[in-house]
């Protein structure tokens, strides 16, 4: 047993490159002929002066009897053997020719040391097998051929999106998972220990070209599925910097970070969900993009029936949009923007305890028009909230200033009007 190295390519494009397998050298009579065993694909990292020691490993594995002299191998080689291994022992499970039943000759009890037990390649396939019922439940097969995926594609396609789910990480962090710690390929029958970390990129860009497509496909199967209607329609924003100057990405822009991280380069992301908690639509927009102008954007391409609830916090209820959702018949609900202030009406407001058994107090005001509400509320444990903050804030202002009348009295430090002027407006 060995490992060969051949150059092939790619009769479309003319590139040429090398690929690897494993072969096997079998005398049949007179003549010694050479079996290819499986093909180790063209990003077969394991060095050349360990494959000798590699094909003795493999061939222990499969026959189950240790070499005279232990092979030593580097812990990536001893993985790549195991999966070798478990690769060449499930094909020929699968394509071995089915035996007879035998006869059933009762019990057969055998005593086994579970001390003597060697765990190889453990594998979790929880999750993986939850996430590919669900994906047949909502029909993703079909969803990604008519984005045109074709078959390792949609393979990929699947790893990344239960990546996603069980293992949160990027493209490079879910390749590692895939080769060490789940059995998703086991479950869909894929080898992605052959798969190369660009084709999970490519993948990667296959989906994102076609990701309104997807989304609107996948919105309608779960919107069946389950069968509520879309009355309530939840929308934010958030933005995310990258480091570097991300030059070739039109959207990254300088903007105001939610990360306090202004000096980078940012872009927004927006995601509108149903009541129920199902992402509708996601959209990025440029990282200098103003919030409160982004809704029209979002909404106008959702096809929300009239009577539904669009709920936004108060970067986006502008009187400009409050207006526009007036205009085309939609029913909202914000976070007011004024009088935060106000007091309530002791004599209309009405008391209550939440959950927690704090007191809350409510006062409800309709405008004359009858066309909209409003719910005045006051918390004594957001009153509290607040005024602790108010506090904290007044008590560093006046060490602050403290501080500042003290320096003034060291015979080194600038006193000049324009001087103080700044310390103070600094402060």
């Amino acid at each position: 047993m060995f490992i060969r190295r051949t150059q092939t390519g790619r009769s479309s494009t003319g590139e040429r490159y090398e690929s690897h397998r494993l072969v096997q050298s079998e005398r049949h009579g007179s003549k010694v002929r050479q079996s290819t065993l499986m093909n180790l694909g063209r990003h077969f990292a394991i060095p050349q002066e360990e494959w000798p020691a590699l094909c003795l490993r493999i061939d222990e594995l499969l026959h189950g009897v240790g070499s005279l002299f232990p092979v030593t191998l580097s812990l990536e080689a001893e993985t790549e053997a195991q999966r070798i291994v478990a690769s060449l022992v499930a094909a020929r499970a699968g394509t071995s020719p089915q035996s007879e039943s035998p006869v059933d000759a009762g019990p057969d009890w055998q005593t086994v040391d579970i001390n003597s037990f060697e765990q190889l390649r453990p594998r979790s396939v929880g999750v993986e097998q939850v996430a590919l019922w669900a994906m047949d439940q909502i029909g993703l097969e079909a969803v990604l051929t008519e984005a045109g995926l074709n078959t390792p594609q949609r393979a990929a396609a699947k790893a990344l999106i239960i990546g996603r789910m069980a293992k949160p990480g990027s493209e490079l962090a879910t390749h590692h998972w895939l080769t060490h710690q789940t059995g998703l390929g086991e479950l869909i029958d894929v080898d992605f220990g052959v798969m190369g970390l660009a084709q999970l990129y490519r993948t990667s860009d296959r989906l994102w070209a076609n990701e309104q497509r997807i989304q609107e496909r996948l919105f309608a199967e779960i919107r069946d599925l389950f069968g509520f209607t879309t009355t309530v329609t939840l929308y934010d924003l958030t933005n995310t910097y990258m480091e570097g100057e991300a030059a070739a990405n039109p959207d990254a822009q300088r903007g105001h970070s939610k990360e306090r991280r202004s000096d980078c380069p940012l872009v927004t992301l927006g995601l509108v969900l149903d009541g129920s908690g199902f992402a509708r639509r996601a959209q990025i927009f440029p990282g200098n993009a103003v919030e409160c102008r982004t809704l029209q954007t979002m909404l106008d391409g959702l096809d929300a029936p009239a009577d539904a609830v669009v709920i936004m916090d108060r970067g986006i209820a502008t009187a400009e949009n409050i207006a526009w959702l007036k205009e085309t018949g939609r029913h909202y609900l914000v976070a007011n923007r004024e009088q935060r202030r106000r007091s309530l009406d002791s004599d209309g407001a009405e008391s209550l305890l939440n959950a927690q058994g704090q007191r809350i107090e409510l006062e409800r005001i309709v405008n004359d028009d009858g066309q909209e509400l409003r719910l005045w509320c006051r918390s004594d444990a957001r009153a509290a909230k607040e005024t602790a903050i108010e506090t904290r804030r007044a008590d560093a202002f006046e060490a602050a200033m403290t501080a500042l009348v003290e320096s003034l009295l060291q015979p080194d430090t600038a006193t000049d009007l324009e001087s103080v002027c700044e310390r103070v407006g600094e402060i």
